[in-house]
């Protein structure tokens, strides 16, 4: 029995053993702080009162500071390597590393700007070139879309800070026009319209609402709004927000052919 206890501290003081040991540890701590940090910059990011956006990128930006941190603990502490001329090696090397690169570096610039200048955040209905949708994520090489049927659209950040970019409104927004036909005039020249104009906003009014709600809830609107008047009669459209974007064009449709069974 003495000499297993003897043989197993002889192995315990074994110096590649105790670099072993202390690497585990160190590597499993830094992985433990790095989801700490993780979930905790993730909880205030989400927050009403913080001015950048939840963008994944930052997120990363954190893990991997602390991950550099933990790397160069572990090589100056345990093995005796200096960081520091490791960064210097890398740095002579750096050329060739970025010539090799060259699209990651763009994407990763790219996707800082847009994150940090508050150009694009998650949330946002974007339209860059022909691909239009809600932003999903910015990430350090992409951005993720959702477009209006529901397909996720992949944008490298580099197309996004060198192509013109449209800010569209909110996806759950939901724009429906219509036309109010006229009536025969009694002389059978000159239309005239049946009802005034206040008469036709509220039943339109309420027309929409009850099959915008029959879909989703309304969360603002509707608003009737007038346009022009034609020989087809008066023109205009009806605005109201969604609490969910992914049911607008579900809610247009219904208003569309509740409106036409009334008019």
């Amino acid at each position: 029995m003495n000499d297993i206890i003897t043989q197993a501290v002889h192995i315990i003081q074994l110096d590649w053993v105790q670099k072993a040991f202390w690497t585990v540890l160190l590597v499993l701590a830094t992985s433990l702080v790095s989801r700490v940090a993780s979930r905790a910059l993730r909880h205030l990011l989400n927050q009403d009162s913080n001015p950048l956006p939840s963008s994944s990128i930052i997120i990363n930006i954190a893990r991997t500071t602390i991950w550099v941190v933990g790397a160069s603990i572990v090589l100056d502490g345990i093995f005796g390597i200096n960081a520091n001329a490791i960064i210097t090696t890398l740095g002579v090397g750096g050329i060739a590393i970025s010539l090799g690169f060259q699209d990651t570096l763009s994407n990763l610039i790219g996707g800082l700007q847009v994150t940090f200048m508050g150009i694009v955040k998650p949330g946002d209905n974007i339209e860059v070139g022909s691909e239009s949708g809600v932003v999903q994520d910015v990430s350090w090489r992409h951005t993720t879309i959702r477009d209006i049927l529901g397909q996720t659209v992949i944008i490298p950040n580099s197309i996004i800070s060198k192509t013109a970019l449209v800010h569209l409104l909110p996806a759950s927004r939901v724009v429906v026009p219509f036309a109010v036909p006229h009536a025969a005039g009694a002389d059978g020249d000159a239309p005239t319209v049946t009802c005034d104009t206040d008469q036709i906003a509220t039943k339109l009014g309420g027309i929409a609402l009850a099959a915008a709600n029959s879909v989703c809830t309304v969360v603002e609107g509707p608003r009737v709004l007038f346009s022009e008047i034609t020989e087809f009669g008066i023109k205009g459209k009806i605005i109201f927000v969604l609490e969910d974007a992914s049911k607008t064009s579900l809610a247009a449709d219904a208003v569309v052919r509740a409106i036409a069974r009334e008019i």
